[in-house]
């Protein structure tokens, strides 16, 4: 029977219709299907049942077959009323099926309080037409219960409260229609739980506090054009759950305090509209939670305070639009947004995090890692190949840098270079220079090391000159004054270097021919020491009064002395400067 119709009209003929697997039915329904204009789009027969004789059947505890079967006005409610049951009496319906019906009613459509017995339940291809309908704190035995390929038109669904047994749930294929669509405290069995390829329309669709037990869920494929999503406080056990390719539209998502289990949960290549979408204190016991291609739309993304220890949570390749975007005070074992643009604001201040990577993104406007009333613990950051086009907020002491950037296993002397590298202007311009003092030092040094290992790579000759070269690099920019960014430690390495031509020059004195002669008769009188402490000092500082001057090795040893100390006030000059420029 076709969805694609806007109303209808009933005719019931005192003929007799046989359905095709032999039931007959005293009276013939024929339904037409009419659509905008009031045209046939479609003519149906049915089997008519008076809803007396149903509920006769009821009475005498009957199977009940609707199958291919028109049904008008059944109400549980006013079952129990006429029978003078009470109101929340459950009523049994054995044998019950209702596969390829017709069912409209004015009041609506109310199965509410019914037990139905062991067995599979299928209400498959039937069209409630008209009214509410409502399976509310109904109970259903073991077997599958069957609602594919079935259509609400017209009025809200009501499954609150129901319990199902062992069998599964499948409700694909289907179609609802505007209206309230109510899970609310439902009990699942064990089985599966299938809403895929399911058109919902403008409606509020509540799974709040529903416990889905340990069977698989799936909304694959599945179709939201508007309005809410609930699954605030509900349970999932240790089946996989499947969002994948699913539709949401502008509707608000929530997951709010959420508890997963030990499933698989994909929602790879979902689409979100402009609504918001919330996984705020959400919990997982271990697993995989999976965004990868997915598409956000202007609403904000929520995942502060979840609690996803053992859970990798996983964005790769996933497009954010406008809304901003928060992990605050969460843990994860492992968060990836690799390859993804983040054009806005993105909040990355979580109390834990194993492994976080954002390599391969483009960043436009702020990621916020810097810890404000909480420590932020990320064990291990991956920034390799990231654009970063705006600002990383983060603190080089309290975000513990070096150490989550140098712990990466996988990644090369040049990528971790160049993670350095950007930090290192990242800190130029927000300000912080000392920290950029430190990403710079951690630059040279990996691009140093980059250097040496892709040279003997590239020809294993080299190693008997770039092992000699960096060693001098090592010692002369790294060591004397971390690439001239501690004009402290170039003084303290100038004193060292003073001294240590001091002791040359005395140990010459003691056991060679060389010395250190007065040119105006020594009229101090100076020690041995004294005149190698004093000759050095006017060499280092290239002051060269003349009064004392060198013979034998020492003329060599006080030139290499005069460069030493040249150079290193140069070097001096240039890291005290740059500190007080900026």
């Amino acid at each position: 029977m076709t969805f694609q119709y806007t109303n209808y009209k009933v005719e019931v003929k005192n003929l007799k219709y046989t359905t095709d697997n032999g039931r007959v039915f005293p009276r013939t329904a024929i339904v037409t299907l009419l659509d905008n204009n009031n045209q046939s789009v479609a003519v149906e027969l049915f089997g008519y049942l008076e809803t007396e004789k149903l509920y006769k059947m009821i009475d005498k505890n009957e199977d009940i077959n609707l199958d291919h079967c028109l049904v008008r006005n059944f109400s549980l409610s006013v079952y129990r009323s006429d029978r003078g049951l009470e109101k929340k009496e459950y009523v049994k319906l054995s044998g019950f099926r209702a596969s390829n019906s017709f069912f409209e009613s004015k009041f609506g459509t109310d199965f509410s309080f019914s037990e139905f017995g062991e067995g599979d339940l299928s209400f498959e291809g039937t069209h409630f037409a008209k009214g509410d309908v409502s399976f509310n704190s109904s109970k259903f035995g073991d077997g599958e219960v069957n609602f594919s390929n079935t259509l609400f038109r017209d009025g809200n669904i009501d499954f609150s409260n129901a319990i199902f047994s062992s069998g599964d749930f499948n409700f694909k294929n289907s179609v609802i229609h505007d209206g309230k669509i109510d899970f609310q405290y439902t009990d699942f069995g064990q089985g599966l739980v299938s809403f895929a390829n399911t058109e919902f329309y403008s409606n509020q669709v509540s799974f709040i506090n529903t416990n889905f037990n340990d069977g698989e869920v799936i909304f694959k494929v599945a179709r939201f054009k508007g309005g809410s999503i609930d699954f605030h406080f509900s349970k999932f056990g240790k089946g996989n759950i499947s969002f994948e390719r699913t539709e949401f539209g502008d509707s608000n998502v929530d997951f709010r305090t959420v508890e997963f289990n030990e499933g698989k949960i994909n929602f790879n290549r979902s689409v979100f509209g402009n609504g918001n979408v919330s996984f705020e204190g959400s919990q997982i016991r271990k697993g995989k939670f999976s965004f990868k291609k997915a598409k956000f739309g202007k609403g904000n993304l929520n995942f502060e305070l979840t609690e996803f220890d053992n859970c990798e949570l996983t964005f790769d390749s996933t497009d954010f639009d406008e809304g901003d975007i928060s992990f605050h005070n969460s843990r994860f074992k492992r968060l990836s947004m690799k390859s993804c643009h983040l054009d806005h604001y993105i909040d990355l201040r979580v109390a834990k995090c194993d492994v976080m990577d954002l390599s391969d993104t483009i960043v436009r406007d702020i990621i916020d890692l810097q810890p404000y009333d909480f420590d932020v613990d990320i064990g291990l950051l991956n920034l390799t190949g990231m654009r970063l086009l705006g600002r990383i907020n983060i603190d080089w002491h309290s975000n513990r840098v070096e150490k989550m950037i140098k712990v990466q296993k996988e990644s090369t002397y040049r990528q971790l270079a160049e993670q350095f590298r950007m930090l290192k202007e990242n800190f130029n311009l927000t300000g912080r220079y000392n920290d950029e003092d430190k990403a710079y030092i951690q630059f040279k040094r990996h691009e140093a090391k980059a250097d040496l290992h892709e040279s003997i790579k590239r020809n294993p000759v080299n190693a008997l000159w770039q092992y000699p070269a960096k060693a001098f690099q090592w010692l002369v920019f790294d060591q004397v004054g971390l690439y001239a960014t501690n004009p402290l430690r170039v003084l303290f390495s100038m004193v060292v270097s003073y001294l240590f031509f001091s002791f040359i020059y005395v140990v010459l004195q003691l056991f060679s021919t060389a010395s250190i002669i007065s040119s105006v008769g020594d009229p101090d009188n100076l020690s041995t020491v004294q005149r190698a402490l004093y000759h050095s000092a006017i060499t280092f500082l290239t002051i060269g009064y003349g009064d004392y001057y060198p013979s034998g090795v020492i003329r060599w040893v006080s030139g290499v002395e005069g460069f030493v100390g040249l150079f290193l006030m140069s070097y001096f000059t240039v890291a005290f400067v740059r500190k007080i420029l900026r």
